[in-house]
């Protein structure tokens, strides 16, 4: 579906000479044949996107866990020249005989397992030089209870390879690891062996052991140790521990815009029906809930497939207006001419499996081999593409999650106290229900709130439907009694997609009117889906609202949808974001919606933490400094000119270097009250840092606090500070001078101007370095000054 590597920029390199038995030779050109070849159809569609390196960050919560950092867009960084060009790179750098890990994650649909089909292409094509050998391994195919593996079980599983292994195959894997790729797809499915990474492992092969203890010599470096480790997975769960020792760590972009449009236009000219191109881009379009999730390849596709059935029918057609009515539009058809309950059998086979995060089906497991024939001729299942010829996956990670809401929507084994757990807005804290199958949700209130004939009833029949009437009673309920404004944010947006699932008025007002008027999204990742839902409520509720939009990786049309509507009247964003959306609007010469969002814009209070909010708050105040001389803007931007409280927190690795950055642009800050340079990791700007703060004090006419503890002041820097505090003398409330190395002669120096510093009400100036009998007489000459 998504092109992998970027090859066509890399030469044609010849294979590496091996210099081993014939067989050896044999298995490779066998393995390359394997790889090389293509899927036809929907499968074969290759549409290039972008790898982005990510790192991991520890957990918000108390525990050690990590999980995927969320990167303001400006700071994404795309693989230049795919994942192709980053193993060539990388391999460049690393020690000899030492594994390297490398794991590509993303959302399910995002195209991560056709990266890993992609990349044994270009290796089978010659892309790879540096790798005799590349394994790509379905997880799906592994997670077997019970079952014990040796390293050749898991390299040469039956179904897995082309022909059968020979001795002398192994063995050279075992001389050369170095020369190995190692690819787990979809490691995920494994999220049940956690723990590996502290299992106890031998070095050896050959030796039958647990998956998890297969897994531990990988991961441990023992087993096969200078091999390639290369994973695709969802980032959730407990897996971001397992990775927590990667060499690289990069995220699965998903299509852009253009990208969407390109694939569009390909499916087209892979299914003969050229003529429907343009008409199916504007379907795509006349429906933005959609086009936000074009984004997702799988969901691209199944756009395809159903605009591609609709306008063979009617070229009037229009596509749904949520992800439900997308997935009944498309499984419709298939349910009429489908063996009596195999839609049923069917979903709740979805169900049962994806409660033990299970995507994959035996031929077996089916209710009949009648089901079975249906389900693949339908296109609901298919052989997967790197496994058994035994094993079927269901088609896309989301068709399983429709099926498996529409199992929990039918079916009477469900009690109905216990659907609304299956929401998981509110978990429970005694046996909670993980989510594995992230999509139910949605597909479940889409399923039971829609209008019976053309949802539910178009699936299974109006008649089987009605048992989904009291599942809704029971729902509706519950969700009335969810208050949006006391939800976790990540939660208050999973409402909203259901409310905007269910396509009910009285639900969806029930959701608007609970909305807090200050929504922060500080730390949540907004996807396109996300932006526009939220937008669509915003707009909705009639109400004016102020949005926290940092660290949520938001993309630049997301961020400028949200602050250019009118109800939101504040908002704060990355300084970098929101510079990009500013030049952006600029260039396309939109001067009245720049306007309206400069003045939304605030940093109020701001605290900088890393040298990269240092540097964009210089930044902002460069444009500031841009618009005073140019001729056809004037005037302070309101985030600048609003700024009342600012905290320096950068410890004392970076923090003296970071200040002298910060101490140049303070003036510009002429609304500023409180200036906070106390951290508990200690800046130290310092003697030398002071006497830069000093020369600003003329400019912060408004300065009211000023906290300089721990910051490794002596007697030097506390004189710079005395010969300058008169020039705040009229604005000054409080002066904290903590744990510094200031002795008695700073503090007299200090004493003796605080007859002058006629607004200062306190001094703060404890530090032990003071001797006892100098602070009695500092408290003698005046009250103001605290030394405990």
């Amino acid at each position: 579906m998504v092109a992998g590597p970027a090859t066509s920029i890399l030469p044609s390199p010849t294979l590496h000479p091996l210099t081993c038995a014939e067989s050896v030779e044999q298995f490779c050109r066998s393995l390359r044949d394997k790889y090389q070849a293509k899927p036809a159809g929907p499968e074969g569609i290759l549409v290039e996107v972008d790898l982005v390196r990510v790192r991991l960050e520890r957990s918000s919560s108390k525990g050690q866990e990590r999980e995927l950092a969320t990167l303001d867009w400006a700071e994404r960084q795309p693989a230049r020249g795919g994942l192709a060009e980053v193993l060539l790179a990388t391999s460049d750098r690393r020690r000899p005989r030492e594994t390297q890990v490398i794991a590509v994650l993303g959302k399910a649909g995002q195209g991560k397992s056709h990266w890993a089909q992609a990349v044994s292409w270009a290796w089978a094509c010659g892309q790879l030089p540096q790798y005799d050998f590349v394994f790509c391994i379905p997880c799906h195919c592994l997670d077997r209870r019970g079952d014990t593996y040796r390293l050749q079980d898991l390299l040469f599983s039956p179904g897995l390879q082309p022909r059968p292994v020979e001795d002398e195959v192994f063995s050279y894997i075992l001389r050369r690891p170095d020369r190995i790729l190692l690819i787990l797809d979809a490691f995920e499915e494994l999220e049940t062996q956690d723990g590996f990474l502290h299992s106890a492992c031998g070095p050896g092969s050959a030796e039958p052991r647990s998956l998890r203890g297969l897994l531990a010599g990988l991961f441990q470096r023992k087993v096969l140790r200078g091999c390639t480790l290369l994973l695709t997975a969802r980032p959730r769960g407990r897996l971001a521990q397992s990775l927590s020792k990667a060499d690289a760590v990069f995220e699965v972009a998903g299509f852009s815009a253009q990208q969407a449009e390109t694939y569009v236009m390909r499916y087209f000219e892979t299914s003969g029906a050229t003529e429907h191109q343009k008409r199916a881009l504007a379907l795509l379009q006349a429906q933005p809930f959609l086009l936000s999730h074009s984004h997702s390849p799988t969901v691209c596709r199944a756009v395809c497939q159903l605009s591609e059935a609709l306008l063979e029918l009617d070229d009037e057609a229009e596509l749904p207006s949520t992800l439900t009515g997308l997935y009944v539009g498309l499984l419709g058809p298939a349910a009429h001419d489908s063996p009596p309950g195999a839609l049923v059998g069917l979903a709740r086979l979805a169900w049962d499996l994806g409660r033990r995060h299970h995507s994959s089906l035996r031929e077996d497991q089916f209710p009949s081999a009648e089901v079975r024939a249906w389900a693949v001729a339908r296109g609901l299942v298919q052989p997967t593409r790197r496994g058994p010829e035994t094993e079927l996956v269901f088609s896309s990670f989301l068709l399983q999650c429709f099926l498996g809401a529409l199992w929990l929507a039918l079916s009477s084994e469900i009690k109905d106290k216990e659907l609304p757990q299956y929401l998981a807005l509110t978990p429970r804290k005694k046996r909670p229900y993980d989510n594995w199958l992230e999509g139910v949700p949605r597909f479940l209130v889409g399923l039971v709130f829609q209008p019976r004939p053309r949802c539910l009833g178009a699936l299974v029949g109006l008649a089987a439907a009605t048992s989904a009437d009291r599942k809704q009673k029971v729902l509706t309920r519950y969700l009335k009694r969810l208050q949006p404004g006391t939800l976790q944010v990540g939660r208050l947006l999973e409402l909203l997609h259901c409310a905007h699932e269910a396509l009910d008025a009285g639900l969806w007002q029930h959701v608007l009117h609970g909305l807090p008027a200050r929504l922060s999204f500080l730390g949540t990742r907004l996807s396109p889906p996300d932006t526009y839902v939220l937008g669509s409520a915003l707009e909705a509720a009639g109400r004016n609202f102020s949005l926290d939009l940092r660290s949520t990786g938001i993309d630049p049309t997301g961020l400028g949808t949200l602050v250019g509507l009118s109800c939101v009247t504040h908002f704060r964003a990355t300084l970098s974001d929101t510079v990009g959306l500013w030049e952006s609007l600029q260039q396309r010469g939109e001067a009245k919606l720049l306007r309206a969002v400069e003045e939304k814009f605030t940093i109020e209070p701001f605290k900088a933490t890393s040298m990269k909010d240092v540097e964009d708050l210089g930044n902002l105040v460069q444009i500031q400094r841009t618009r005073s001389s140019s001729e056809d803007t004037a005037g302070e931007l309101p985030a600048v000119r609003d700024l009342k409280k600012l905290e320096f927190a950068l410890g004392s690795a970076l923090g003296p270097q970071a200040f002298s950055k910060l101490v140049r642009i303070l003036e510009a800050f002429s609304s500023l009250q409180h200036l906070d340079l106390d951290s508990l990791s200690e800046n130290k700007i310092g003697d030398e840092g002071v006497a830069q703060l000093s020369a600003t004090f003329p400019q912060l006419k408004a300065l009211e606090t000023l906290n300089l503890s721990q910051n490794n002041i002596t007697d030097v820097g506390a004189c710079k500070l005395a010969k300058a505090l008169p020039s705040l003398a009229a604005s000054l409330v409080r002066l904290s001078l903590y744990n510094n190395y200031i002795c008695d002669a700073g503090a007299e120096s200090l004493a003796h101007v605080l007859p002058d510093m006629v607004s200062l009400r306190v001094l703060e100036m404890w530090t032990p370095t003071i001797p006892f009998g100098v602070q009695e007489h500092l408290q003698q000459l005046d009250s103001r000054i605290i030394l405990r």
